[in-house]
């Protein structure tokens, strides 16, 4: 699959991208992935800051999400894998989607038991095993959306996906810190629980995609048969396992080497760039706004309504938007507009809580980021090869949560080293690379078509 610029297109064409069935399907899968993100990042960090836990234990305590950054590990798993019944019943994607929805709703209700104050080690293992289960979920779920569609709808796909994403993370976040508000935190992690049952219902009732596994296109094939012809010495279920080993984990990474030559690197560069800058900001944020001052319910009604409003618009405005202009000119716009507008968070630092700053501040940035989830996540799908969709893809997003995650982890170390202007400069700071990256993968198309 190429990710070369897609050629523009009239407007109504554009927008009739959203009327295909399996776009609009994404909306519910896009809840479904949404959910639990918050519940072991912003949200629970607000858990924490209200139970007194430090800023710095609140920091290295994000560190629980790194388990998105490490799924490349497994996806290979979750790629070649067949669940005993599950498959026979749900087909391979699907059966994995459904086993890591239990997983996720069965950490949420072992939260939902949880203290921060006396029992905050085991609080954290059950998020350990909710991000886990929904890095999971996350693999098989893009395996679906990529084999589902055509690359020409991934753009619209990524949006209708952004946005029920965003519901989910309404629920949540605003959800959650309502609950938590009226009744206690127990409670909201119940409800957010039970809330799974609609990414579990979605599993059931939608389609299996066709699945291509074992194209040659890394000649995968002749290089087992080659392995297999040298090692008649060892035994059959060693060589088995080995042979197993290079179809489902060597033959992948190697694919995207071999197809896009020593060029892979300046791409990996750019999926590794694009995101540190808003997420090394996210961490902190839910502690900024109470340091700030503003209320539970506040911050609930702002950022994790009206702000998720404005991200799921901006979501749509990507998916029109790449079809319209193409994907890389979309992708620099969303660059620069990720940073500039993570840089006006150092400038709210310097004012009053005001609800209607608050609110300003958190369109712009969420209007920019919802847009450039769109166009990054159709560049994402773009790279990857249908005869690998979860490993790859599971090894491009990974990589590009890995070093966001790990930076942001320091986040509370640096604000309290420095102070909350100075950090979101800093975060803003962290979105100039991608800018490069993205003008060289444009210098680099533009050769392409020249040539």
């Amino acid at each position: 699959m190429s990710s070369a610029q897609n050629p523009p297109r009239n407007w109504s064409d554009a927008w009739a991208v959203y009327t295909h069935p399996r776009v609009l399907a994404m909306l519910f899968l896009g809840f479904a992935a949404g959910l639990p993100l918050l519940l072991v990042f912003g949200t629970l960090s607000a858990w924490l800051r209200q139970a007194g836990v430090d800023r710095a234990t609140i920091g290295h305590v994000s560190w629980v999400a790194l388990a998105y950054a490490f799924k490349f590990v497994w996806a290979p798993l979750v790629d070649r894998i067949d669940l005993p019944l599950l498959n026979r019943l749900l087909g391979h994607r699907r059966s994995w989607m459904l086993l890591a929805q239990a997983g996720i709703i069965t950490g949420l209700l072992l939260m939902a038991t949880g203290d921060p104050r006396d029992g905050l080690e085991a609080l954290v293992w059950a998020a350990l095993l909710v991000a886990f289960s929904s890095a999971t979920q996350d693999i098989s779920l893009d395996a679906w959306r990529i084999e589902a569609v055509d690359i020409d709808r991934q753009a619209a796909m990524a949006a209708t996906y952004q946005i029920g994403y965003r519901i989910g993370m309404i629920a949540a976040g605003a959800g959650a810190l309502y609950v938590a508000d009226f009744l206690n935190w127990g409670a909201a992690y119940t409800t957010m629980a039970g809330l799974m049952g609609v990414g579990v219902l979605t599993t059931l009732l939608i389609g299996e995609p066709e699945r291509r596994v074992g194209v040659p296109a890394w000649r995968e094939e002749a290089r087992v048969v080659a392995f297999m012809d040298r090692s008649a010495h060892l035994p059959r279920p060693l060589q088995a396992a080995i042979a197993w080993l290079i179809g489902a984990v060597v033959a992948p990474f190697a694919e995207f080497f071999q197809r896009n030559g020593r060029f892979a690197l300046w791409v990996l560069a750019f999926i590794f760039t694009f995101r540190i800058s808003d997420i090394t900001l996210g961490v902190m944020a839910n502690a900024f706004y109470i340091d700030m001052g503003y209320t539970l319910s506040e911050i609930a009604t702002v950022t994790k309504i009206f702000g998720v409003i404005m991200t799921m618009i901006g979501a749509v405005l990507g998916g029109v938007v790449v079809m319209h202009f193409g994907l890389l000119r979309v992708l620099l716009l969303a660059a620069v507009i990720v940073a500039l507008t993570n840089l006006v968070y150092a400038w709210l630092a310097t004012q009053p809580a005001e609800v209607m700053l608050l609110a300003i501040v958190v369109s712009a940035d969420n209007l920019s980021g919802g847009l450039a989830g769109s166009a990054f996540i159709a560049y994402l799908s773009g790279q990857t090869n249908r005869a690998y969709t979860a490993t790859q893809y599971a090894l491009f997003s990974s990589m590009m949560l890995m070093p966001a995650k790990f930076l942001a982890g320091f986040s509370g170390d640096i604000i309290d080293a420095t102070s909350y202007p100075v950090f979101f400069t800093y975060a803003s700071a962290l979105g100039i690379p991608a800018i490069l990256l993205v003008l060289m993968l444009m210098r680099r198309e533009r050769r392409g078509i020249q040539g």
